[in-house]
């Protein structure tokens, strides 16, 4: 994987120049380091992290409109409607046509997507805390809150 590149080589000196000031770089190698991290643990898990974050917030959110989680998770609506029939598909969500708005969808979980959830959050609370490498308490703590203020949440919003 491109991060264990990268990490095999974090001790040679590599000039970064400019985008060592570059805020898209370095959330750019963040990312990649958080991915990388959440595939070797979860290997058993056939969801990708993104399809994760879309159970959760439906979880978190029974009934909500499909055209609000794509919004929220800035995917393009052909992006979503893909993979939430896939989600369907596979028995992970169920979709529902409201009386008051038939183009819309409402998403909720069926029984496997709740258990899906619950597992992997159960199992996330050790990883995460792994995740976040060398930071001490207080430094994930101000990471977390600049990150959920960079991106325009309120500091209840994101974990």
């Amino acid at each position: 994987m491109q991060t264990d590149a990268i990490e095999k080589n974090v001790g040679e000196d590599v000039e970064l120049g400019a985008l060592s000031n570059s805020l898209g770089f370095m959330l750019r190698l963040a990312q990649i380091r958080a991915f990388d991290a959440y595939f070797r643990e979860f290997t058993d898990i056939s969801l990708t992290p993104g399809t994760i974050s879309m159970l959760t917030i439906i979880e978190a959110n029974p009934g909500i409109r499909q055209g609000v989680l794509a919004r929220r998770l800035r995917i393009k609506p052909a992006n979503m409607t893909k993979t939430v029939r896939a989600l369907e598909n596979d028995g992970y969500v169920e979709r529902h046509v409201p009386s008051d708005d038939r183009r819309a969808l409402e998403l909720k979980l069926s029984a496997k997507g709740r258990e899906a959830v619950l597992t992997f959050l159960d199992r996330t609370r050790r990883h995460e805390m792994e995740s976040f490498g060398p930071l001490e308490l207080a430094e994930r703590e101000e990471l977390m809150r600049l990150l959920t203020k960079y991106v325009g949440l309120k500091p209840g919003d994101a974990p």
